[in-house]
């Protein structure tokens, strides 16, 4: 009996620590999304209906759905493109001039003579190639240089988020993995601790065993039922955090 109390006091104090815990995460949850007077449903929890794929398409969806991703990469294309500009503007500007003009004064006779000028009645006509080119070669040269130095800048910044990214999706992968593992072992080990205590309870019925010798079984059932529902919410959190590090929304979508 005095066993049994002492499990029973140890479980009044859980019962306080899950409630301060509650109290605590729905605080939180108000205050992140502004919401004050949110209130979240009493349903029970459940697995995420996610199916975990290869590593890889993990990776590759990070490479297509990270901002940082796409970023660095509008940052390469945006050096070269000041590159390839800064070593334009060394070689001169050329281009094609076209002219043509036209004037009548139906008032002043029409000068039909070669050898005479007539600035009264004309058509002309003409084109040129023409071009501009500064001469400011060393400036022009230090601006190449300039342009190359701030693409080889993003550029390492874009080897850096592409393996950054990798490493992270990586990471989360494993710990999704590790509490897939974990949750499956504590579901068995749920399993086990359920038929010892039919056993224990089946024993007591016929007489050969007594009451105080349920108290370990039932123990473990709800020690492993704890384990179960813990290691669902951290597998839950797992794919969250999935989600997040690919950038794939579709792996943990909002309600």
């Amino acid at each position: 009996l005095l066993k049994m109390r002492t499990f029973a006091a140890e479980l009044e104090v859980r019962r306080a620590g899950a409630q301060r815990y509650a109290t605590v995460a729905l605080a939180g949850l108000r205050f992140y999304t502004g919401r004050p007077r949110l209130k979240v449903r009493d349903t029970p929890l459940e697995l995420s209906k996610h199916r975990i794929r290869k590593l890889e398409q993990y990776a590759l969806a990070a490479k297509s759905h990270r901002p940082e991703v796409a970023m660095a990469q509008a940052g390469v294309a945006a050096r070269t493109a000041q590159l390839q500009l800064a070593r334009a503007r060394l070689f001169p500007d050329i281009g094609l001039g076209l002219s043509a003009g036209l004037t009548a004064a139906p008032e002043v006779a029409n000068q039909i003579n070669p050898f005479v000028k007539d600035n009264a009645n004309f058509f002309n006509y003409g084109a040129a190639l023409v071009f501009e080119w500064k001469m400011d070669v060393a400036p022009g040269l230090s601006r190449v240089a300039q342009a190359r130095a701030q693409l080889r800048e993003v550029e390492a910044l874009n080897r850096k988020a592409n393996v950054g990214v990798s490493a992270e999706v990586a990471d989360a992968y494993a710990n999704l993995i590790d509490w897939q593992t974990r949750l499956k072992a504590y579901q068995k080990a749920e399993r086990y601790a359920r038929q010892w205590l039919v056993t224990v309870r089946q024993a007591i019925d016929i007489g050969t065993m007594d009451d105080k010798d349920l108290i370990d079984p039932a123990k473990a059932a709800a020690e492993h039922r704890y384990n179960v529902l813990n290691a669902t919410m951290q597998y839950n959190l797992a794919i969250a955090k999935l989600a997040k590090v690919t950038g794939w929304d579709a792996i943990a979508p909002g309600g």
